[in-house]
């Protein structure tokens, strides 16, 4: 997979179907996952790896809303869309945990563009990205539905 390492800022008449990004990395360790967990998701199986051994998860596992808080922040250093990853809608899925230790980094595709019957400075923009642990094994599957706009001239 080609993949776009343009820093410049992207516009719709950049973005062409099947276009691929690549993020860079993070690393995650319990720390991160607790803290997180502690602020937005006190759930046992985030915040104590003794108490989430017997828990589905059977071990300390990241909020899904986690997996998705780094993914953003990968898509928006990966994407540089002009003016900003402007969502308007999508799916997620999360087809394993992601655990401490995990190595994040987001793999992207345009897989639709839409332009505006009503207004032809933007379109909408599916874009699929798949984020990826160490492994390649898929920690998250999300398509969202983006609203991006054409250069000014």
């Amino acid at each position: 997979m080609k993949t776009d390492s343009r820093t410049e800022p992207l516009y719709l008449d950049d973005l062409q179907v099947g276009q691929a990004f690549l993020s860079g990395e993070h690393r995650l360790d319990a720390e991160q996952i607790v803290a997180f967990a502690t602020q937005f998701d006190p759930q046992p199986f985030h915040l104590d790896p003794e108490a989430a051994r017997e828990t589905f998860f059977q071990g300390l596992a990241a909020s899904g809303w986690h997996t998705m808080a780094i993914t953003m922040r990968l898509l928006v250093q990966s994407i540089p869309l002009a003016q900003g990853i402007i969502g308007a809608g999508g799916e997620i899925s999360w087809p394993r945990p992601t655990r401490p230790g995990d190595v994040l980094r987001v793999k992207s595709r345009i897989a639709e563009i839409k332009p505006s019957r009503s207004r032809p400075d933007r379109a909408m923009v599916m874009a699929h990205s798949l984020t990826l642990n160490q492994a390649d094994e898929v920690l998250q599957d999300f398509t969202a539905r983006l609203l991006v706009f054409r250069k000014e001239t």
